[in-house]
């Protein structure tokens, strides 16, 4: 079995570890109109400096109220471009590669005048009560999405993540808790991820991966399990997903009893077991030793980093020199480890 340190490769996409950095969002800086600033350049080429294999610039959305909040990211227009190339131009000349997780927050946009969703029920008695979108505003939504995801290849990326997880729209379209929708988007409540998805591979090359963050299981009452995560990633995968990236939770303000270290790893074997895919695991795995065991015990291809490389962005070099393997950082720094 591969470790943690080792290289991988799917379609173009090669990486010189198995170490992801997750995707975080850093709206409390204040993005101006969605465009990265210099604390994004800053926040995402000192991880590249610091070893990781590939990074997933965090969430950004395809239209101004499909953000959390006016502070996070956006590609909805051409003018969001040459901000993204310029930091995934930088990462890469670090070694690293790069990702964008391309989302839409859905009933969980917070600055909102009217958030918009699949049904008209709030996150909870905190939030607004979205406006259920039409028929064809659904399809106009997934217009969106294939616009963001030109302007992405456009930046430069070498690989592109859709987010269906954490309670965002398109998984609120796939829940049955939140989606109560009469038309085909409710009959079929995979049809908007699997449409979305389609929308990036029209837009991608098809030698880039599409990765598809997806949470395989909900915790609120009545939420759905394993089996039904099972059968929408197997959806998923048929419309065009190439590796998974596996977490859980978000449609509610109910969490897992336990997240303990490793707490969503066996979600990500399932998953790999089950469809034959690769999968990214997720989920307080910022232990090397663990990390590492959880690649060498082909329970995930890779493993993904996000608590750890937001208190140390050299998480990846450190890690590597905790499992006995080399410096990752680049050769103006290797006087650091010389005897």
């Amino acid at each position: 079995m591969p470790t943690l340190l080792d290289s991988f490769q799917l379609k173009d996409l090669q990486l010189k570890n198995r170490i992801v950095m997750s995707p975080m969002c850093q709206y409390s800086v204040k993005a101006k109109d969605g465009k990265p600033n210099d604390w994004h350049f800053s926040h995402y080429t000192s991880r590249a400096i610091g070893g990781a294999g590939l990074i997933i610039m965090e969430m950004t959305d395809v239209e101004p109220d499909g953000r959390i909040t006016d502070y996070d990211l956006g590609i909805w227009s051409d003018e969001h471009i040459p901000a993204f190339a310029r930091i995934i131009k930088a990462c890469q000349s670090y070694g690293a590669k790069v990702a964008i997780q391309i989302a839409h927050a859905g009933r969980k946009a917070e600055d909102a005048d009217q958030p918009v969703s699949c049904s008209p029920i709030p996150f909870s008695e905190q939030f607004k009560t979205p406006r259920e979108l039409t028929t064809q505003e659904v399809q106009d939504i997934v217009g969106k999405f294939e616009a963001a995801f030109k302007r992405a290849v456009e930046a430069g990326v070498n690989a592109i993540e859709i987010h269906a997880a954490h309670g965002y729209l398109i998984h609120q379209f796939q829940s049955p808790l939140t989606n109560r929708r009469k038309d085909i988007y409710g009959e079929e409540k995979s049809r908007f991820g699997a449409e979305v998805i389609q929308a990036a591979r029209r837009a991608m090359p098809e030698s880039m991966p599409l990765i598809m963050r997806i949470s395989a299981v909900e915790y609120n009452e009545g939420g759905y399990d394993l089996e039904y995560a099972l059968t929408l990633a197997k959806r998923y995968k048929e419309a065009g997903v190439d590796i998974f990236h596996v977490s859980s939770g978000g449609e509610g303000p109910i969490g897992p009893s336990h997240a303990g270290p490793g707490y969503q790893v066996h979600l990500a074997q399932a998953i790999k077991e089950s469809l034959n895919i690769p999968v990214i695991a997720v989920g307080r795995l910022e232990d090397p030793h663990l990390a590492d065991q959880v690649v060498r015990e082909g329970k995930a291809d890779l493993v993904a980093v996000g608590r750890g490389m937001l208190r140390n962005p050299f998480w990846a070099n450190d890690a590597s020199l905790a499992l006995g393997g080399k410096p990752l950082t680049p050769e103006p720094l290797q006087a650091a480890y010389s005897i």
